[in-house]
């Protein structure tokens, strides 16, 4: 039986007159990884930080099981900015003692991309003080993980972490003992890592077995049969968990529920989006040209980021932009950005961008547009229009656009210099959507954006026409808002992925292995540490390592057909459970064999 670490019984908390937690009573048990899910500003962040005594609660109380071992990530770190990054990471351990230790070395590799931390100036010397936000959230988090627990609270673990390095933390709390307790917006890794919610809601907690996938499901059902909420919101649930049903395979390897019940809420659903529509309607209000690329050189300051790319943006194209840090996908963006606002005269260093003539372009980057803070949220989004038009006949007011986006009718009246930061996020959103473009750029959008929210603008998203582009390491949103995902993959060229992000992991992993070799050695291993591999040994090694290659290559081939023939065949049920079982045991298959790759790789 597992060993009960926390005990949360009748806690409330109050804030003003708002009770953001009225009465809840929970439980945190050995091996339990949990994923906390809410509105921004209902609690969530109160809840863990009472879970681990960061906070009291006003009633109730929280107990630990004795000796409990308990770290934390919060969104402010406590780093000394006047140590380097060994001190506060690896503390005194000699270098031949963390370089022989396995977990130090994945943690290294898997948030800094190499045991000498390139990227920072001085590696793992580098004094902590002039560091970025997003360095030092890294550290903090690499910290953490290093150490022993028994329970790891994480707020926000994926900030400032690109699509490898979340990959990777999925894969490293999957494998770790300890109990973790995670608030995140990322879809994706509450479905990879957790199998418990908690739906923070209105001072309540709704408590869920399985991870994101499972609970839309179980959250639609639950709806369905109290039938209290209002059918707009019914009806987006019952829409992402239609998207979730027939949308990426095994999305949900093990659904714990009623998937009959789950395929009556959606058998009257049809698809996000009807593309052909869509593109129709692209059509006619782009014409046929809106970005062609042509021989384009993109630079930051001396450092070239992309070379003789030639591509085009078409009409209603939906594409998802991945790639490493400082591969070019926000200067590649901006380039574009610049071509079309100077009508076509600002140009990159070589080569050229062709601008259509309807285009009328707007760019959501990464920084929040400084706004008159004494306005009202409702003002601020007159001041471009008062009503929309988000295609498909959706006319919108700006009051009811804004209702779509989490500011009610007294939210409205608020100044916008009292808003928070996710927010002002929100609003800089809806002020670009208000001014009717045909052309969206969309970088990292998801930022400080609950997942209510994000279901929001999927579902405004759904029935807009025009052509898109989005930056985001959130690979939910970029699988369920765009149609096709292009890759900088760091070597200043962008390449097309017919399989999508993992696709872009695997491709990432070649490269990263292919490099290996030519590494510098970290460090001194520990005596009696190395292991010689004789040259009989390193060619077999070498003769499985291409055989194994081989059916790797042909269990690629056979997941696309798989795929597609998913796809083709998204209303028969059935026949998708079977394609569906297919799909998980080639993947049984691939994780085997690249287990087995990397262990040859170490003697080829």
């Amino acid at each position: 039986m597992a060993v009960n670490l926390v005990n949360v019984e009748a806690v409330s908390k109050v804030y003003g007159t708002r009770a953001l937690l009225d009465g809840v009573s929970l439980g945190v048990s050995e091996g339990d990884r949990i994923g906390v899910v809410g509105r921004n500003g209902d609690g969530k962040t109160t809840l863990i930080r009472m879970l681990a005594k960061l906070e009291e609660a006003d009633t109730g109380r929280v107990t630990h099981s004795g000796g409990l071992r308990l770290q934390v990530l919060t969104q402010h770190d406590s780093l000394d900015p006047d140590a380097t990054v060994r001190h506060e990471v690896i503390g005194d351990l000699a270098d031949h003692e963390w370089a022989g230790d396995a977990k130090i070395r994945d943690v290294l590799t898997g948030l800094f991309g190499g045991l000498d931390l390139p990227g920072f100036p001085q590696g793992l010397d580098t004094v902590i003080g002039p560091l970025s936000g997003g360095e030092r959230r890294r550290i903090a988090l690499a910290k953490l993980l290093i150490a022993e627990q028994d329970l790891i609270v994480l707020d926000e673990p994926t900030n400032h972490l690109d699509v490898e390095g979340i990959a990777w933390l999925a894969r490293h709390l999957r494998e770790r003992r300890s109990a973790l307790v995670c608030v995140t917006h990322d879809r994706w890794f509450l479905d990879q890592v957790c199998t418990r919610m908690w739906d923070v809601q209105k001072g309540s907690v709704y408590e869920y077995e399985g991870g994101y996938s499972d609970y839309v499901f179980a959250r639609a059902e639950r709806e369905r049969i109290a039938a209290t909420e209002e059918t707009k919101r019914q009806n987006l649930v019952r829409k992402e968990l239609a998207w979730l049903r027939r949308g990426a395979p095994a999305r949900t390897s093990k659904p714990r529920f009623r998937v009959e019940a789950a395929n009556a809420l959606i058998q009257d659903v049809p698809p996000p989006r009807d593309t052909s529509e869509l593109m129709k309607f692209a059509t006619t209000r782009l014409g046929k040209t809106v970005f062609d690329l042509e021989d384009v050189s993109v630079q930051a300051g001396p450092k070239l980021l992309l070379k003789h790319l030639t591509w085009q943006l078409g009409p209603g194209d939906r594409v998802g932009l991945v790639g490493v840090n400082g591969a070019g996908k926000t200067s590649l963006l901006r380039a574009m950005a610049e071509a079309a606002r100077s009508g076509g005269e600002r140009q990159p260093a070589a080569g050229r961008i062709v601008v259509g003539k309807t285009v009328k372009l707007a760019y959501l980057s990464q920084e929040v547009a400084e706004l008159d803070p004494a306005l009202r949220v409702l003002e601020a989004v007159q001041q471009v229009r008062e009503r929309v038009d988000l295609g498909k006949g959706r006319e919108m007011t700006a009051g009811q656009l804004c209702e779509t986006f989490g500011f009610g009718k007294e939210k409205q009246w608020t100044p916008v210099g009292d808003l928070s930061g996710g927010e002002r996020r929100r609003l800089q959103l809806l002020r670009l959507l208000m001014d009717e473009p045909n052309v969206l750029f969309l970088d990292e959008p998801t930022n400080d954006l609950d997942i209510e929210t994000l279901t929001q603008l999927e579902d405004v998203l759904d029935g807009w026409p025009g052509s898109m582009v989005v930056i985001s390491h959130d690979r939910f949103f970029v699988e369920r808002t765009t149609d096709r995902v292009l890759a900088l993959m760091g070597d200043a060229t962008m390449r097309m992925l017919p399989r999508g992000i993992d696709e872009y992991l695997e491709r990432r992993q070649r490269m990263t292995e292919a490099a290996a070799p030519a590494a510098p050695a970290p460090a001194a291993a520990a005596p009696g540490g190395t292991r010689t591999v004789s040259a009989a040994d390193a060619r077999a090694a070498k003769k499985e390592l291409q055989k194994i290659e081989r059916r790797l290559d042909k269990i690629s081939e056979k997941e696309t057909a798989l795929h597609a023939q998913i796809a083709d065949n998204a209303t028969d049920f059935e026949k998708v459970a079977k394609l569906d079982a297919e799909l998980r045991e080639l993947g049984g298959e691939r994780e085997e064999l690249e287990m087995r790759w990397l262990e040859l790789a170490e003697d080829a």
